[in-house]
């Protein structure tokens, strides 16, 4: 038996789990048609294999077809579901990981205009703020149907062979009854706690007598809610005590709610923010309370998750983030190289990329919801022929890509014109906010120096430079370099690496005109209203970075408020000009094609990058491709390295890769010369996850 406390086997009722570790529930939004088919499967059946104790799926799953899903959400209404379920919980178990999933009724947090537009329920009439929806309140005959459709839910939970759910009970309807903020019945379900309980009990009894016996019912809770007419840590003791004795196993603990974008950033914070915040709190409750707790607060590394465990705070520890950044965490502890473990950095991509880009992405881990088309390891030293493959640039793209072709058995020598690596993370991580973002590309200098890359800086690779390494590939990687050329007078403004290079003095009255929507331009808002400098925002978009998703903003937001930034809106830098020692800014209404001129002493630009692509250009004649690609065989790497289809096409192939040979053992057709491609900004100004599934993706193929 191992001595890690981590490792350690826990009985959770008469369930043994073979260590302490926890993926708790969480919505990847993987589903198709609200069903968990094989993309959902493979992404928890990678964890399974891996080593964590127990994974759980379905972050509120629903119950009732007046809970639609909101993000993605397992519909659990439906018999459809128990096919799919069943044969995830087999492979999950058949990988040693036991398999629960959470179970809910969304109440108010939805919207009235998804699924079949039924109007959405709550305890009261209520609008929630960040669907949006009124909510109308309960009916005797809603209360009786909800009640109704949790306990099929859980029968067909148990009849899939999961080994138990959990209720969700903060944010969603059951909580709502009982949090005295959201219920105002004049009826039985309102008044004393009594009262306010009779609705989650229930439900509780219900699912309880619809699921076999050793089938195991927890419940995911905030004891906290953070308002003073919320519930508070007493009153959470007292409701737990009532819940045990109602057949509730175990407890997920929360402190915070969900009922807006501030709260919800507080409630699962991410970078910049105190690792692992609410110990504390478990603590407390684990003491006042007869039943397990598990938690996974920012709870992002190793020494942290044995800290809980030792210090009595939790019995099972969660680390969700953590397996979306790396799901053979476990293993890699097991096997003593925890320096292996690629961090989670708390960018919250994770959750903002959902309603982004309909599907959960870790930040620097592109194969995280691909497990189907992109391996979450890279084959060691598979290749038969290894190759030389010289990659320009050393950011996070360059990087990801020397490790992916070290680690597959090539050559790989990095050039890199700065004195060290990193590119434009390095830059984006002066900020206080994001200073966590180092660790993407500090694990890839780590990972490619023990695979043998050799990395040469102050190198301001040429043509001449590359000749002479004769390579038999390059990867372009040496991204963009800030546009500020938005309109006249281009020559007097700075750009963001400006400011957080601390270039231009932060001090006077600054324009921030961001034409990109997403962090930068925040960044460097942040960054000089901090200093001292009075600050206006400016935007052609509807919204204060429109691009930067609800876990983020909050804290941005936040210092607009408290330094009094000026925001101007829907408006579009048309000019800047030379006044009387300062600069003259005019912003035009995207609306009202009306002018509103600006006194100031610095403009400074977000509008992305320009790709930094000269040598790209100038290396294209000689290349054996002349720089084109098979974007089918990137698209799905294990099926384009199945079939030994090379990434690289032939110049005047006709866009086809069959026959010139390779595969994964090198795509040389054996005429001299080299393979070229460009990833990252080089080809487009992006963001750091599709910088890293460019890299990932090309040197797969290699």
């Amino acid at each position: 038996m191992s001595s890690d406390i981590l490792l350690e086997p826990f009985d959770l009722g008469p369930l043994r789990l073979r260590n302490r570790i926890v993926s708790t529930s969480h919505e990847p939004a993987y589903t198709e048609n609200g069903m968990p088919t094989d993309r959902y499967r493979v992404y928890h059946l990678e964890k399974a294999r891996d080593g964590v104790g127990l994974t759980m799926i379905g972050g509120s799953a629903c119950v009732s077809a007046d809970s639609p899903a909101a993000f993605g959400n397992i519909d659990l209404s439906t018999d459809a579901v128990v096919p799919w379920l069943d044969k995830l919980a087999a492979d999950c178990h058949g990988a040693g990981a036991a398999v629960m999933i959470q179970v809910t009724h969304l109440g108010a947090r939805t919207s009235n205009y998804a699924g079949g537009w039924l109007p959405v329920v709550a305890p009261s009439r209520y609008r929630e703020p960040q669907h949006r929806a009124f909510a109308k309140a309960a009916e005797d005959w809603d209360i009786e149907r909800i009640v109704a459709d949790y306990a099929a839910a859980a029968r067909r939970v148990a009849a899939a062979g999961l080994d138990g759910l959990e209720l969700q009970h903060y944010g969603h309807l059951m909580d709502a009854f009982v949090s005295p903020w959201l219920n105002d019945r004049e009826d039985e379900y309102n008044g004393s706690l009594e009262n306010r309980l009779r609705f989650p009990l229930m439900v509780i009894d219900a699912v309880r007598a619809a699921v076999p016996p050793d089938f195991l019912v927890g419940i995911r809770m905030s004891v906290d809610e953070c308002r003073a007419d919320g519930l508070v840590e007493d009153d959470a003791v007292e409701i737990l005590q009532v819940y045990a004795e109602h057949g509730i196993d175990f407890l997920s603990l929360i402190k915070g709610r969900l009922d807006s974008d501030r709260a919800l950033a507080s409630t699962i914070p991410g970078m910049g923010t105190p690792s692992a915040p609410f110990l504390d709190v478990c603590r407390r409750i684990r003491q006042r309370i007869t039943i397990p707790i598990m938690h996974a607060t920012r709870i992002a590394d190793v020494p942290t998750a044995r800290h809980a465990l030792a210090d009595g705070c939790v019995d099972l520890v969660g680390m969700t983030r953590a397996h979306l950044a790396d799901p053979h965490l476990v293993e890699k502890i097991a096997a003593g190289q925890e320096d292996d473990i690629r961090p989670c950095v708390g960018a919250n991509l994770c959750l903002d990329s959902i309603y982004v880009s309909g599907a959960a992405h870790c930040i620097h881990n592109p194969a995280t919801g691909r497990e189907l088309t992109l391996p979450q390891v890279v084959p060691a030293g598979e290749v038969a022929r290894p190759r030389h493959v010289v990659v320009v640039g050393a950011g996070p793209a360059g990087l990801e890509a020397a490790r992916v072709c070290a680690v597959r058995g090539h050559r790989v020598t990095v050039l890199e014109a700065a004195g060290e690596y990193g590119g434009q993370v390095r830059i984006a991580a002066r900020s206080p906010r994001r200073r966590d973002l180092i660790g993407i590309v500090d694990w890839r200098w780590q990972q490619a120096l023990k695979h043998g890359v050799e990395f040469r800086f102050s190198a301001f690779a040429d043509e001449e430079m590359i000749a002479g390494l004769a390579p038999d590939a390059v990867v372009i990687a040496t991204g963009g370099l800030p546009d500020s050329a938005v309109a006249p007078g281009e020559r007097l403004v700075h750009d963001v690496w400006d400011v957080m290079t601390d270039q231009l003095p932060r001090r006077g009255r600054v324009l921030v005109y961001d034409d990109h929507g997403l962090n930068p331009a925040l960044d460097a808002v942040e960054r000089l209203a901090e200093a001292g400098a009075e600050v206006v925002y400016a935007s052609p978009e509807r919204m204060i970075g429109i691009d930067v998703g609800s876990m983020n903003s909050p804290a941005y937001l936040e210092v607009f408020g408290r330094r009094g930034v000026e925001v101007r809106l829907a408006e579009r830098l048309a000019d800047v000009s030379r006044a009387d020692g300062r600069l003259r800014a005019t912003l035009r209404n995207e609306y009202s094609d009306t002018d509103a001129v600006f006194e100031v002493d610095a403009v400074v630009v977000d509008h992305g990058t320009i790709p930094n692509a000269e040598l790209y250009t100038a290396l294209k004649p000689g290349s054996r491709n002349g720089g084109a690609v098979d974007q089918q065989a990137l698209r799905d790497p294990l099926a384009a390295r199945s079939r030994k289809l090379p990434v690289a096409v032939r110049a005047g192939g006709a866009g086809s890769a069959e026959g010139s040979g390779g595969g994964s053992e090198g795509s040389g057709s054996g005429a001299a010369g080299y393979d070229l491609f460009r990833i990252g900004d080089a080809v487009s100004s992006r963001t750091i996850h599709s910088a890293i599934l460019d890299a990932l993706r090309l040197g797969l193929l290699i």
